[in-house]
């Protein structure tokens, strides 16, 4: 049995106390590998931002709200684990500045000074010492190449690419791809039955030979 530590769900960057920047991840994907995973008898813990779904019972939740808080948390955890799946959308950049009251409107157009946040896998990857990674690639063009140099960058064993069309939806379309570049599989259909493949090939070629 594996302890996985899954990050799942979006990340809010707040630019005053009422705003933020975030995206459209609903946390369904994150959910759906948590059960897979449970069904196979491992145990889960789950990093999740901000999300109108409901976890398995099962699964250790610890709710975090700001890619800040997300890396936090998940490099507490990590440690303990035997592997990390990264299938969370984290805010990728933040303000330089957050407003301690709610900006007014002037009429005047606003500008915000933007900054890149941490990479959550990446970091976790710079630090992990026996543990496995599997990381997801959301991209718009150039899918499978911007998979690739991700799953470099980032020391992931696996990658999992996909589109924007996933975000907030019931379906997903996915390639893995290991660190030769090769495409173990491409899976579509409801999110529950992707999970499953996926988290076969993590069974199979990561969680096996970690025994």
């Amino acid at each position: 049995m594996a302890r996985i530590l899954i990050t799942s769900g979006p990340t809010r960057q707040y630019i005053d106390p009422v705003r933020y920047l975030t995206n459209a991840s609903s946390g369904r994907m994150g959910k759906a590998l948590a059960e897979a995973a449970l069904e196979r008898g491992h145990e889960v813990v789950i990093v999740s931002g901000p999300v109108d779904i409901t976890y398995p019972d099962k699964a250790e939740v610890v709710p975090v709200v700001s890619t800040e808080d997300m890396l936090a948390a998940a490099r507490e955890v990590f440690p303990t684990c035997d592997g990390l799946i990264g299938v969370a959308a984290p805010s990728d950049y933040r303000p330089v500045k957050v407003a301690t009251n709610k900006i007014a409107k002037t009429g005047a157009p606003l500008a915000l000074e933007l900054v890149e946040t941490a990479d959550v896998v990446a970091t976790l990857g710079a630090e992990k010492t026996h543990q496995w990674l599997v990381g997801f690639a959301l991209e718009t063009e150039d899918h499978r190449l911007r998979a690739i140099a991700k799953l470099e960058k980032k020391s992931c064993d696996l990658m999992v690419s996909n589109g924007p069309e996933a975000m907030h939806s019931l379906d997903n379309h996915v390639e893995i791809i290991d660190h030769e570049g090769t495409v173990l599989q491409t899976l579509s259909g409801r999110k529950e039955d992707v999970a499953r493949g996926i988290f076969a090939v993590i069974e199979e070629r990561l969680i096996a030979s970690d025994r």
